[in-house]
């Protein structure tokens, strides 16, 4: 669908499209727009309904906040609004609002790009691919390694592969791995270490 006329939407892109590539910012596009009250939904319009590929902070680390970028002149299809508030909670509260794939925690200091933590969902399998919005295929990823992740494929690793990997590590960052856990799973921990200890006080000839 194009954007035809002289209305905002109609400049943000035409301005956009004359900056390809290039970072502006939200007072460049607020004035490209004839200073229109709601220049940054017609922005959302032009990302989500119409298919441009433009770009904030919320997409890339090396953006900060207020900057965009039309990555590319091509229209895809437009976004679909798959997937609901319930999903997007249920995620989160499953994934204990931690990047599955770094460990970074929403807020905290990032150490990849030195700016706090913003979680995003994830698919498993890309939506391109044929993946679902359904929860079992989203997860938790912070902005820096949704990038990374994007259109690729990564199987799930079972406990055994995860144990192999903490195996090899030496054994202080074994205990970062155990202190992690234990935050993110408090109450399994104490079930757990009360049964190991129950099962340690037990006589030896029951």
């Amino acid at each position: 669908m194009a954007t035809r006329g002289n209305g905002s939407k109609a400049k943000l892109l035409a301005y956009l499209q004359d900056n390809v590539g290039k970072v502006v910012t939200s007072d460049e596009l607020r004035e490209a727009s004839g200073n229109a009250s709601e220049w940054g939904r017609r922005i959302r319009e032009l990302r989500d309904e119409q298919g441009y590929n433009i770009q904030s902070h919320n997409d890339r680390s090396d953006l900060a906040p207020g900057q965009y970028v039309l990555a590319d002149n091509t229209q895809r299809p437009p976004r679909e609004r798959g997937i609901s508030k319930e999903t997007r909670a249920l995620v989160l509260d499953r994934d204990g609002f931690t990047c599955q794939s770094c460990g970074a925690v929403a807020g905290e200091i990032n150490p990849h790009d030195g700016r706090p933590t913003r979680l995003q969902l994830g698919h498993w399998i890309d939506k391109s691919q044929g993946g679902t919005d359904d929860a079992h295929n989203l997860r938790v990823l912070c902005s820096v390694c949704n990038e990374g992740a994007a259109n690729i494929t990564t199987a799930r690793p079972d406990h055994e592969k995860l144990l192999a990997q903490i195996r090899r590590s030496p054994g202080s960052e074994q205990i970062k791995v155990l202190e992690k856990l234990l935050r993110k799973y408090p109450e399994e921990s104490a079930d757990f270490l009360q049964s190991v200890n129950a099962a340690k006080s037990k006589p030896e000839n029951e």
